[in-house]
């Protein structure tokens, strides 16, 4: 550089040094307004989600997913909220009989099960025991029952064992029984055992052809009554036949069928039965 060069700069010089440093570009954010905020609201609603069936201008509906594995199978029992697993389960034991206590106490549940008296066989096979020991058993119970004045007695009859009502309680136990057969018959009960009291032995299908209404309901009453009985079966139609008890008369004050009132004024000639 020659002195005059420095002697006579030129304009650059007067520029302040950052002036004079290179400008790198700056980037400008633009302004946003309130119409820019809600065109890009727009915008971003009707941009379609990204995910399965969007891309490559798809209609927009997902795929149906596929199905998976099932679940595991669970313990009902196992699962139930507040139960004991363990106490849902039968073991399937049976109680231990070796003492004296535990025998009778399952020869009594034995005993009230039977509608026939039970021999000692039988019980002892049932409770896979020894015939000897169950026999000595139901005679210590059928003592101790004695003994303590037991309204349940406990006898041998014919060739088994079997529970009764102690002779002492007969009176109460008849008043309890016989104050519910001693209810009023209905008119249905009364008009079936007229019928069966004048035609017998006659059928059940005969009696409520007499009627014109079933009659099955009123036979097991009157049959609980002891008012009438079964006698055998119709030779041609093989029903049974019903006649009345020796209680039927009692009840009447009668000594024989043949003091029953004559049977026209109650009901329609009754050899009409017979056509039926």
């Amino acid at each position: 550089m020659s002195p005059a060069d420095s002697e006579h700069p030129g304009p650059e010089a007067d520029a302040p040094v950052s002036a004079r440093l290179p400008r790198e570009p700056v980037a400008v954010e633009p302004e946003v307004t309130e119409d820019a905020v809600a065109t890009m609201d727009v915008d971003a609603e009707a941009e379609p989600p990204a995910g399965p069936g969007f891309e490559d201008g798809g209609t927009g509906a997902p795929e149906p997913a596929l199905p998976g594995p099932p679940p595991p199978e669970e313990d009902i029992g196992a699962s139930l909220p507040g139960e004991d697993p363990v106490a849902m389960e039968h073991s399937g034991t049976a109680p231990d009989l070796s003492g004296h206590a535990e025998l009778e106490a399952a020869l009594e549940a034995l005993l009230l099960v039977v509608d026939s008296p039970a021999n000692e066989e039988s019980l002892a096979g049932a409770l896979d025991q020894p015939v000897d020991r169950v026999t000595e058993a139901l005679r210590t119970m059928a003592s101790d029952l004695t003994d303590r004045n037991s309204g349940i007695d406990l006898r041998r009859i014919g060739e088994g064992w079997r529970f009764y009502t102690r002779d002492t309680f007969a009176p109460y136990v008849e008043k309890l029984l016989l104050d519910g057969q001693r209810a009023k018959l209905t008119r249905a009960a009364l008009e079936t055992l007229a019928v069966i009291a004048y035609r017998q032995p006659v059928t059940r299908a005969r009696v409520a052809a007499v009627r014109g209404v079933n009659v099955d309901g009123v036979i097991r009453t009157l049959l609980a009554r002891g008012l009438i009985e079964e006698t055998g079966t119709d030779s041609e139609t093989g029903g049974t036949l019903y006649v009345t008890t020796e209680l039927f008369l009692e009840r009447l004050g009668l000594s024989s069928l043949s003091d029953l009132p004559p049977i026209a004024p109650l009901l329609p000639e009754v050899d009409s039965i017979d056509d039926i």
